[in-house]
């Protein structure tokens, strides 16, 4: 991909704010598991993802030189998800944010999205969900004769579910 960039012109990574690059170099970077870097340059990582792109068009290195031109000098930057995993080998999403289905007014509902939402979590997406489907503190709970503990306690364990997922990588 080096016969794409412009060389008359210094590197993306020198001509963009510091915080900029610290943040390419933590989060979007590839590097080995040992920590050093892959994508030697922003250029390096714009390549990766075009090349990844281009791979399921019918032809891919027409499709790679367009995605890169796109990609250059930030002219379309994407989400996050895909610069951190397109042309890797990681088994994660490329989607950044998902918003989930109903959560019902039962346990079963209410565990089997929470495991959903824990393995969306785990290949890298972020998560919404809609609890005032879940009924008020206090409202009487047929069969068992015991009061509802509301939407709050729930997203206390979703809560408690996210930051085990996020503190595990």
């Amino acid at each position: 991909m080096d016969m794409i960039a412009d060389r008359s012109k210094p590197a993306a990574h020198e001509r963009i704010a510091s915080i900029s690059r610290q943040i390419w170099a933590d989060k979007y970077r590839l590097k080995q598991p040992d920590g050093t870097p892959i994508d030697l340059t922003i250029e390096d990582t714009w390549a990766r993802i075009a090349k990844a792109l281009a791979a399921v068009e019918p032809e891919p290195a027409l499709w790679e030189g367009r995605f890169y031109k796109a990609l250059e000098d930030f002219k379309f930057l994407p989400a996050g998800r895909i610069i951190a995993g397109a042309g890797t080998d990681r088994r994660v999403t490329l989607f950044n944010c998902f918003v989930m289905g109903d959560i019902e007014d039962d346990l079963g509902s209410i565990f089997k999205h929470l495991r959903e939402a824990a393995l969306t979590m785990q290949q890298g997406g972020g998560i919404g969900y809609d609890f005032s489907t879940l009924r008020p503190k206090g409202a009487a709970v047929k069969g068992v004769s015991a009061d509802a503990s509301g939407p709050l306690s729930f997203m206390d364990v979703w809560d408690s579910m996210c930051r085990t997922i996020m503190s595990a990588g």
